[in-house]
């Protein structure tokens, strides 16, 4: 399944514009043109384009100028040069300044059309990287209780067909994660994955986001945007809190789903699509469908299989693998020294409730990494961090947690509170204290500050 590209082309020549703007769009991509470099740096300015192809002989700026100013203003759209005057002095000039290939006139079609395919196969493979770099370890399944081996035997089943996938779990158990496991186990594992919070995105707004705009169609679209089913054409796209979406727009999104071609805002012809659509949500569909809060006709359409996330609370077998994972995770992040769960930390975290699921467990576990004195985080430190601990545990909290306030104002006092305990564990010697707590000893001193710690008042004798 190709993917759709955006080029700009640049000649002085119109004959060799109008030829090579058919061919692209004879093979489904889409072509904007100009005749000189100055007009091309202003439509880069103000326009986005997935490749660049560009004569190197014109007259005023040339296509080597072109790249050079590219190259100055940091421009990453890739660039192939064109030349019926091409030597080997001028392709490696070229080569050096950035240009992607070097091509020679005449142009063979096919030819450029396969340069065309690498370069966009290249720019995707860089953007995967990228992606991977940023995320890695952030998307990963972990697991291996039964509830988790039932979830990855269905994925791996759904994800082999085309069947419309609806996720449902609570907040944080992970509903983003077993869409991007679908897509990568799924034949379309090679092209985009692309997602959007319905409830994140003003009910304004989602339509632009969703099918994209030309430049002009309302105020503030300086430039033509691609929604996000053409970013996902060949891919997977992944609608969470699709419960959230407005009705009107559930209206569109069916007719999209109906038809395999979206509208832009502001477009007058549709652009047919590819794309695999799972979705998600916290709520309950079927009694929004009741409550006229969703359309019943989108309803039958993306419930096709339902998966259902267990909350945390249900894995109980899970959490040694998961603080694990979690702790490693934070710990290579931030280089800092790993930390190791007591057995009765770990049977401390379990017997909490979990509301954030997933998610909150690896903020927790963040948390008790950076302020954890020792070697291993016990289960008094644990303790310390959970909050709204009686409601949950039944037991004893601390004064930070256990007191009223928001979290940050729970988060500073368990920090004041770990702070006091280091200084006066190591006796007022501030060194082995920022040792301690993997601080430099101007950022304790600010910290101390920041908590109200006077740090002289304490040394007086009572």
């Amino acid at each position: 399944m190709p993917r759709k590209a955006h080029l700009l082309l640049v000649d002085d020549d119109p004959n060799t514009l109008a030829s090579l703007s058919r061919a692209f769009r004879l093979a489904g991509h889409e072509a904007t043109v100009c005749d000189n470099a100055t007009r091309a740096l202003e439509l880069l300015r103000t326009e986005n384009f997935d490749l660049i192809l560009s004569d190197v002989v014109m007259p005023g700026k040339n296509g080597l100028e072109l790249l050079a100013d590219l190259k100055t203003a940091r421009v990453k759209t890739p660039i192939v040069l064109i030349s019926g005057q091409a030597n080997i002095e001028m392709a490696v000039k070229a080569t050096k300044l950035g240009a992607l290939d070097f091509l020679e006139k005449p142009l063979s079609t096919d030819k450029l059309l396969v340069t065309v395919e690498n370069a966009l196969r290249l720019t995707r493979l860089e953007d995967e990287n990228r992606e991977l770099r940023q995320r890695l370890g952030k998307h990963e399944l972990v697991g291996s209780g039964p509830a988790m081996e039932k979830l990855m035997a269905q994925i791996e089943r759904v994800a082999a067909s085309e069947t419309r996938v609806c996720i449902l779990g609570e907040t944080g158990t992970g509903k983003e994660l077993v869409a991007r496991a679908i897509h990568e186990k799924s034949p379309r594992c090679e092209h985009p994955f692309i997602t959007l919070n319905c409830a994140a995105v003003p009910a304004e707004l989602i339509e632009s986001e969703l099918f994209g705009h030309e430049k002009g169609a309302f105020t503030g679209a300086a430039v033509r945007h691609l929604g996000k089913f053409e970013q996902a054409d060949g891919g997977t796209l992944f609608l969470d809190e699709i419960g959230d979406m407005p009705v009107v727009m559930q209206a569109k999104l069916l007719r999209v789903l109906e038809e395999g071609e979206v509208e832009r805002v502001g477009g007058d012809k549709p652009t047919k699509v590819n794309v695999r659509v799972v979705v998600a949500t916290h709520r309950n569909l079927e009694e929004l469908v009741k409550q006229n809060a969703f359309r019943p006709d989108l309803f039958h359409r993306i419930y096709v299989f339902p998966l259902a996330l267990p909350p945390l609370r249900e894995r109980p077998e899970d959490f040694p693998e998961l603080v694990t994972h979690f702790a490693r995770q934070v710990a290579a992040q931030n280089g800092w020294k790993e930390k190791a769960f007591a057995e009765d930390a770990i049977a401390e975290l379990r017997k909490y409730g979990w509301p954030g699921n997933v998610r909150e467990l690896r903020n927790v576990v963040e948390r008790l990494v950076l302020l954890a004195s020792g070697e291993a985080i016990s289960a008094a430190e644990v303790r310390l961090v959970l909050p709204s601990s009686d409601s949950v545990r039944g037991g004893p909290t601390s004064s930070a947690t256990g007191s009223a306030g928001t979290l940050a104002e729970r988060t500073e006092a368990f920090e004041r509170e770990v702070m006091l305990a280091e200084i006066r564990r190591h006796n007022f010697h501030m060194t082995n204290v920022a040792r301690a707590l993997g601080l430099e000893r101007s950022h304790l001193y600010k910290k101390c500050q920041q908590l109200g710690i006077d740090l002289q008042s304490l040394r007086k004798p009572e």
